[in-house]
C-alpha cells in the first residue's frame, strides 16, 4: 500500500533522472521540498558516469538526509535495484545496478524504480481511499505508465509492468517501435511519432511537436490531423485499459497533452467511447502536481520500496548493497 508522509521521519533525497536532466530535491517528512539541484545527465559518457552524476546531485542537497530516492528512466526492478532494460537515450544503461552503484558512492541507502511509477505514486498516495485503483498515462518522448490496483503500485516480472505505450495500437499499424517491434502504441502517440506523422502527411519539415501545434492552431489540417490521430490512439488504448483494471482515477500526464484543447479534447472523447457501463463517470484528468512530482515520487519511495544498503527503520525490508549484475 502506498505510504503517506512520515511527520516522524527525517528528510531524504529524491532524485530524478531522464535522459537530459538529473534533479535533486531534499524533501521533508511532509513532502515539501526544502532545497533543490538540477545539472545535465552524460547521457552518452555510459553507465558510470551517470551514477557519479547522480552522487554528485544527491551531495548538492544533501543536508542531514536518511536515505535516497530515485526515479530513473528505463526499465527497474526496484526489489533488484536494476535497470532491467532501456533504450539507447543513455548509453549503457541497461543492466545498471542503480541502487547499489549509488549507494556505493553516496554510503546512504537507496530506493529506486521507474520513473512515471514514481510520479504515479504520488497520485495514488492522494486518493482518499487506502485501497483505490489508479492509471496513469505519460506521454512525450516516449509513451509510459504505471498501475495500481487496490492501492498497490504494480511492478510485475523485471519490473516492466506499466508500460503501456508498447500495448498494440490499430493506429500504429506496422510502424517500428523504439522497442524493436512494431505496431505499439508508442509509435504513433508519443511526441516524436506525431511530428513525424505530420511530416509524411503533409511533406513538410517540423522540427518539433509544438511546431505541429502551431501549425493545427492555424489551420493546417494535416498537423490537426496528426495530432488528433496520436491522441485518440492514447485515449482509445487508455480506455481499453480503463476496462481491463477498473481504475478510480485516470492521469494522463507528460509533455504531449500541454500542446493543447485539440489534443486533450480527441483523447477523452476516443477514452469515454471505449468504456463500459460501469465506467462512464471516468474522465482522463492531469497530474495534481507540477515540476516537483517526480522527485517527490522519488523521495517516497524510500518508505514504500526495498532500501538496499544499510537497514532503516521506515521501509519493509532492507536488501544488501551489492547486486550481481550490471555495471556499478
Amino acid at each position: 500500500m502506498t505510504a503517506a508522509p512520515d511527520p516522524g521521519a527525517g528528510p531524504v533525497i529524491g532524485l530524478d533522472l531522464g535522459g537530459t536532466k538529473i534533479a535533486a530535491a531534499l524533501v521533508g517528512p511532509d513532502g515539501t521540498v526544502l532545497r533543490r539541484h538540477t545539472r545535465p545527465t552524460p547521457a552518452r559518457a555510459g553507465a558510470r558516469a551517470v551514477l557519479d552524476a547522480l552522487a554528485g546531485a544527491a551531495r548538492e542537497v544533501e543536508d542531514g538526509a536518511r536515505a535516497i530516492g530515485v526515479a530513473a528512466a528505463g526499465v527497474v526492478d526496484p526489489r533488484g535495484g536494476v535497470v532491467t532494460s532501456a533504450t539507447d537515450a543513455i548509453t549503457g544503461w541497461a543492466g545498471t545496478a542503480l541502487a547499489a552503484g549509488l549507494h556505493e558512492r553516496t554510503g546512504l541507502p537507496v530506493a529506486c524504480d521507474n520513473d512515471v511509477r514514481a510520479t504515479a505514486a504520488t497520485e495514488l498516495a492522494a486518493l482518499p481511499h487506502p485501497d483505490a485503483s489508479l492509471l496513469y498515462v505519460a506521454v512525450g518522448t516516449g509513451v509510459g505508465g504505471a498501475v495500481a490496483v487496490d492501492g498497490r503500485m504494480l511492478h510485475g516480472s523485471a519490473g516492466i509492468a506499466g508500460h503501456l505505450g508498447h500495448v498494440p495500437s490499430p493506429e500504429a499499424a506496422d510502424l517500428p517501435c523504439t522497442c524493436g517491434r512494431r505496431g505499439h502504441l508508442e509509435a504513433i502517440a508519443s511526441g516524436p511519432a506525431i511530428t513525424a506523422l505530420y511530416e509524411r502527411l503533409s511533406g513538410r519539415p517540423a522540427a518539433r511537436l509544438q511546431e505541429v501545434a502551431e501549425r493545427a492552431g492555424a489551420g493546417d489540417a494535416d498537423a490537426r490531423r496528426a495530432i488528433t490521430t496520436g491522441a485518440r490512439a492514447t485515449g482509445r488504448a487508455t480506455g481499453g485499459l480503463a476496462n481491463a483494471l477498473g481504475p478510480h482515477r485516470v492521469v494522463v500526464g507528460g509533455g504531449v497533452p500541454h500542446i493543447g484543447d485539440l489534443y486533450w479534447s480527441a483523447l477523452t472523447d476516443a477514452f469515454t467511447a471505449e468504456l463500459m457501463a460501469p465506467l462512464r463517470h471516468l474522465r482522463p484528468v492531469p497530474p495534481r502536481l507540477g515540476a516537483d512530482a517526480a522527485v517527490r515520487g522519488a523521495a517516497l519511495l524510500t518508505r514504500t520500496e526495498p532500501l538496499h544498503g544499510t537497514p532503516a527503520r521506515h521501509t519493509g525490508r532492507a536488501v544488501p548493497p551489492h547486486t550481481p549484475g550490471g555495471p556499478a
